[in-house]
């Protein structure tokens, strides 16, 4: 496949030096990955500038250079160069014609907002599959096309990986295809050019402001998906003043807008709501009418999702009953209030779940408080190199569990004592001492709740949810909190020669160099084995492009 360097940039303002006609056969925005014939695209990081290795991506085969200024290379003479005034939105221009506009062929999907895209696009999928489309679903935990699995990189992925998924989609002769949008993709660009037929928004709690620096800089990343930038139909939550907001630009613009919310005001509303341990009934009002159904997904927060898909739905085309009808049956969501499953578990029920924000993890520790007869017990970190700020907040939060136990999640190049020592200072005083206690070493705390824990209790493992890895460094960690979880309790209850026979997954404690720490803090003291994180932060690579990972980006 190629196209001339001409019609890849038509439509965009730029200067061509060189020859205009190039056959370019490839994108590429990292220089180490460039073949022959590509066009390289000098992206401006976040801390290094694609324009450095230009060279290098001409001595790998590169016949066209996307620059924001000419660059002067020496054996360059038989290199066109493209000079644009934003490489970013350049490639994710030129990566649309390159692949046809590959979105145009099926009805996109674009959920945004900081809790429940993942559960909300994997609803999606399934309504449309019970309706009878082919689908296809990208986000946070991974990409399919029809029954297809794959791992990708990033939440939304960068445009021209993004609209090679489109074309894959489109040659699969998808139907529907369900898309969670990250505040980062909307700001970089990733999403430009690609045509939506449905725009979700679900809520606004904070995270990423390491990224955004403020609520509002964050909202208006999330509210550029549904500016006249992005023309579709729209579905908003007006249960917070953002959804109000956009509700309000979106009927500036004339926009089809479908309201959901537990506010009776909107147009999709619960009238009535019956929690249960395993599933929930639910009788929703839905433009006036009401549709009573019970479908297996639990928590206040899955109604919220359940209403936004609804609207998604109805924008798509479908009948509130056949709607109603696919919700009854969704399958699980991985890693989303996720039940684990163990040959034995003494009556302890443990939950995992990705919570990683203050208002994702006050909604589960509620959702199980609502359904658990005993005690709840939470065990939740927080991940480095991320939004510092929301750490002792969330840390506040988990106080809602009758016990917490702080730990690591993805440390990543930070010291993960450093990022306990945040998550107590949000715990209170010595009142709060003897409701919380630490264990940096992230299995010996999912071993230490579920000791904790009685017949009748429930477990929350909080800020993980699907991955089946630790970040420690530079190191990707097998890890699973799911398997864990599993494994401790079968130790705890299961017949103990099974128990000695288990195997172990390595956690950040067992990484690298090991040191006992002890650092004081208002409810007492922190204690126990961390990592030297010193000597493994690594060089960043070419072209690098903004950090990803940790809730979405």
């Amino acid at each position: 496949m190629s196209k001339a360097c001409a019609d890849l940039f038509a439509g965009l303002e730029c200067t061509v030096i060189g020859a205009a006609d190039e056959e370019v056969s490839g994108i590429a925005y990292r220089s180490d990955r460039v073949q022959p014939g590509d066009a390289f695209f000098c992206i401006v990081g976040l801390s290094v500038d694609g324009h450095s290795f230009a060279q290098d991506a001409i001595d790998r085969g590169a016949k066209v250079l996307v620059v924001e200024r000419k660059v002067y290379l020496a054996d360059a003479t038989d290199v066109t160069e493209v000079v644009v005034s934003d490489t970013r939105k350049a490639m994710a221009h030129a990566a649309a014609n390159f692949y046809d506009h590959p979105s145009q062929a099926f009805s996109l999907v674009g959920i945004t907002g900081t809790n429940g895209k993942t559960t909300t696009t994997y609803l999606v999928e399934h309504i449309a599959r019970v309706c009878g489309k082919r689908t296809g679903v990208i986000g946070t935990v991974g990409t399919r096309i029809g029954d297809a699995q794959e791992k990708t990189e990033h939440t939304t992925p960068e445009s021209p990986d993004l609209q090679h998924l489109f074309a894959r989609m489109r040659d699969a002769r998808c139907d529907v295809v369900a898309m969670e949008v990250s505040s980062h993709a909307l700001d970089l660009l990733r999403t430009w050019n690609t045509a939506f037929a449905v725009t979700a928004f679900t809520n606004l709690t904070q995270d990423h402001l390491d990224y955004h620096h403020t609520f509002d800089a964050y909202f208006e990343a999330k509210a550029l998906l549904f500016s006249r930038d992005y023309p579709a139909r729209r579905v908003v939550c007006i249960d917070d003043k953002w959804g109000r907001e956009l509700l309000r630009r979106c009927s500036t613009n004339g926009d089809n807008v479908v309201t959901t919310g537990f506010d009776p005001a909107a147009q999709i509303h619960p009238v009535d709501v019956t929690y249960a341990p395993t599933h929930t009934e639910v009788v929703l009002e839905v433009r006036g009418t009401r549709h009573a159904f019970s479908y297996p997904l639990v928590g206040r927060f899955n109604v919220e999702n359940v209403m936004c898909a609804f609207g998604i739905g109805l924008q798509l085309g479908f009948s509130p009953e056949g709607i109603a009808r696919a919700l009854a049956d969704v399958p699980p969501v991985p890693g989303r209030l996720e039940r684990v499953r163990a040959a034995y578990d003494g009556g302890v029920s443990v939950f995992v779940d990705y919570a990683h924000t203050p208002d994702a993890l006050e909604k589960a520790l509620a959702s199980i408080k609502a359904l658990t007869p005993g005690r709840t017990i939470c065990v939740f970190g927080c991940g480095g190199d991320r939004d510092a700020g929301k750490r002792p907040i969330m840390g506040r939060a988990a106080l809602a569990a009758d016990h917490a136990v702080v730990t690591s999640d993805n440390p990543r190049h930070e010291d993960p004592l450093a990022i306990i020592e945040d998550i107590v200072r949000g715990m209170g005083g010595a009142d709060d001492a003897q409701r919380f206690e630490v264990e940096p070493d992230r299995r010996r705390a999912i071993a230490r709740a579920v000791e904790l824990a009685a017949p009748g209790d429930s477990v929350l493992v909080a800020g993980k949810g699907h991955e089946d890895y630790q970040l420690v460094g530079d190191q990707v960690l097998p890890f699973d909190d799911r398997i864990v979880a599993a494994e401790e309790l079968e130790k705890l209850f299961g017949p103990a020669d099974a128990a000695a026979s288990r195997s172990t997954q390595s956690c950040p404690a067992e990484a690298g160099s090991r040191s006992e720490v002890r650092h004081a803090h208002p409810g007492g003291a922190i204690s126990g084995t961390a990592e030297t994180l010193a000597d493994v932060v690594g060089p960043a690579g070419n072209n690098e492009l903004a950090g990803e990972k940790g809730g979405e980006r």
